[in-house]
């Protein structure tokens, strides 16, 4: 049997890693992932080696349908290996599978919202040539050909997305025309991830057939515009169970606020963050943090039912939407579970 398998990696583009994918034919169904063959490509072209030695290998590690070629074809996510087989510097995955690792018992969760910005050429989609549309406000969440802009693409996005079986849980308009909104979880820091990057590649490749490009650019178009973000949802099994359940919401949001942690986080965060984390446009500053119950202007919200339940997680609003989410993830276990390690609250 002979089928199609689209290799798909994170190149060594910086400061914003770009997606790339080819094509294997594989004549013999492989039992399982981990039956899919290592692969190699040209790193020199890619940012990841130099031309004299310009080996580098992909290991799949997931794969899930092809809903766009159908059939028995497949995606297949991989991390990229130097070519005696050790992570290479651009792979990021491998340090967070280290960190989950660590603090797997505590069972962290995510949902991630990816924000992203539809452009036709070189303005965004519903933007009139020449000018500007009305400002925002009856964009979020709208409903008209005169408010929104590129559902086609979404709701083509959303169907490739639950033909791969990917974990997506929910979609919706955003704050700016043409932006919108997915949203990927709650799952594990690796799956989120790795899901992630792969409703990202569907994404890119889905509005290629209508046309339009889709960019993370975390400020798209400057001035009285929302910018774009990856809202991360964080949780883990002490903060989802009560009777101290807020107790542990409390304690992880305090950790991201304490001694270097905030900057350390936000330079993470994705290029250009200075940019989006202004304190307007629900923001707050880059380089202040806060947390608040209910607060869209905090670095970090508590739900307001989280609250009134005494138990469930916590939104770090500063990620870009051209975040790494290998990155972000890891940070965000890192330092939470660590700091409820030491209160106690695990």
């Amino acid at each position: 049997m002979t089928f199609k398998a689209e290799y798909i990696w994170i190149d060594g583009t910086e400061p914003t890693a770009k997606l790339r994918s080819k094509t294997k034919i594989i004549t013999d169904a492989p039992a399982g992932l981990g039956a899919l063959p290592v692969w190699g490509f040209d790193g020199s072209s890619t940012n990841q080696a130099e031309g004299s030695s310009s080996d580098c290998v992909l290991k799949p590690v997931f794969s899930c349908p092809d809903p766009i070629r159908g059939g028995d074809d497949v995606l297949v996510l991989c991390e990229v290996l130097d070519t005696d087989l050790v992570p290479h510097p651009s792979n990021t995955r491998a340090a967070l599978a280290e960190t989950a690792e660590r603090f797997a018992a505590q069972e962290p969760v995510f949902g991630i919202e990816q924000e992203y910005t539809f452009f036709k050429g070189a303005r965004p989609l519903g933007f009139p040539e020449g000018g500007f549309p009305a400002a925002q406000g009856g964009y979020y969440c709208g409903v008209g050909s005169d408010e929104i802009f590129g559902r086609d693409v979404v709701e083509a996005h959303l169907e490739n997305c639950l033909g791969a079986g990917l974990g997506i849980s929910g979609i919706n308009a955003e704050v700016m025309p043409g932006q919108w909104e997915f949203q990927v979880g709650p799952l594990p820091p690796l799956e989120v991830s790795d899901q992630l990057w792969i409703a990202r590649w569907l994404l890119y490749r889905t509005a290629e057939d209508f046309g339009v490009s889709a960019t993370l650019d975390p400020k798209p178009v400057k001035g009285d515009w929302n910018g774009a973000g990856a809202h991360t949802n964080f949780s883990t099994r002490a903060m989802r169970e009560g009777p101290e359940g807020y107790a542990a919401v409390v304690t992880a949001a305090e950790s991201l606020g304490e001694g270097s942690k905030p900057l350390d986080h936000v330079k993470n965060y994705g290029a250009g963050i200075d940019d989006r984390l202004t304190g307007l446009h629900e923001t707050a500053p880059w380089n202040e943090y806060s947390y608040g119950v209910s607060d869209r202007g905090a670095s970090v919200r508590i739900p307001w039912q989280v609250e009134k339940d005494g138990k469930g997680y916590l939104e770090d609003r500063r990620p870009n939407a051209n975040v790494d989410p290998y990155v972000v993830t890891r940070l965000l276990v890192d330092t939470c579970c660590t700091a409820l390690e030491k209160a106690d609250r695990i």
